[in-house]
């Protein structure tokens, strides 16, 4: 029989900071700090890009035990040559250069160096290229993302859709899981899982299903 694993803040604390010398080198060099209170994991400091901000959530977020995650980081503007309409114009640039983001379907605007993506696609995947397209820029401290998607399939199809490829995924039979989809699209995950890692992967397979347009994940975790 498996015992469920409790871990202690302090025993939390470490195996956060191991994960972030582990699998985020550079973000490790920075000044990020780990703090945790019953089961919940507090980051702060300061880190020099966008990206490294959001692999050190990340980072925490595959800890074992970790409940959940509160950012507190700030991405320092070490950027005094470049402006917002640099930004906005090496933006445009990325999303021409893509070829997963259709043309002409996405805009970026920018203020105080924070990106915000607006337009409408077909698919998530699209979604997601737009603000990888962009989430890389120097001077970029933020990306917001704003871009919609059109629903193209009956709520029905897309559940069966998001059932199949549950049941294709690794511990499937492990998972108490119930699928909702409405008329607009949008995608009701309830239920539990295992891990921090398995909500997510139940989430990249329900965006995966064509005729998503939203999605409410309030699987709970259950160690």
């Amino acid at each position: 029989m498996t015992q469920t694993l409790h871990r202690t803040d302090e025993q939390l604390k470490a195996a956060v900071t191991d994960e972030l010398k582990w699998s985020t080198p550079g973000v490790s060099d920075t000044n990020v700090g780990v703090a945790v209170n019953h089961g919940a994991v507090t980051l702060s400091g300061e880190v020099e890009s966008w990206p490294e901000k959001q692999l050190a959530e990340h980072a925490a977020l595959r800890v074992r035990g970790v409940t959940a995650v509160a950012e507190d980081i700030t991405v320092r503007n070490s950027w005094s040559g470049i402006n917002d309409t640099d930004i906005a114009r090496e933006a445009g640039e990325a999303f021409a250069r893509s070829v997963t983001v259709p043309a002409e379907t996405v805009t970026a605007t920018v203020h105080k160096h924070v990106i915000t993506l607006n337009g409408e696609v077909a698919w998530h995947y699209q979604r997601e290229a737009a603000e990888e397209a962009v989430r890389h820029l120097k001077g970029v401290l933020q990306v917001f993302n704003a871009i919609t998607l059109k629903p193209v399939a009956s709520p029905t199809d897309v559940k069966a859709v998001i059932n199949a490829a549950l049941a294709r995924t690794a511990q499937a039979e492990g998972r108490d899981i119930t699928v909702n989809v409405n008329h607009a699209g949008h995608v009701m995950l309830e239920g539990t899982v295992h891990s921090w890692a398995e909500r997510r992967e139940v989430e990249r397979a329900a965006w995966s299903a064509p005729g998503v347009t939203d999605l409410t994940n309030a699987l709970e975790i259950h160690y």
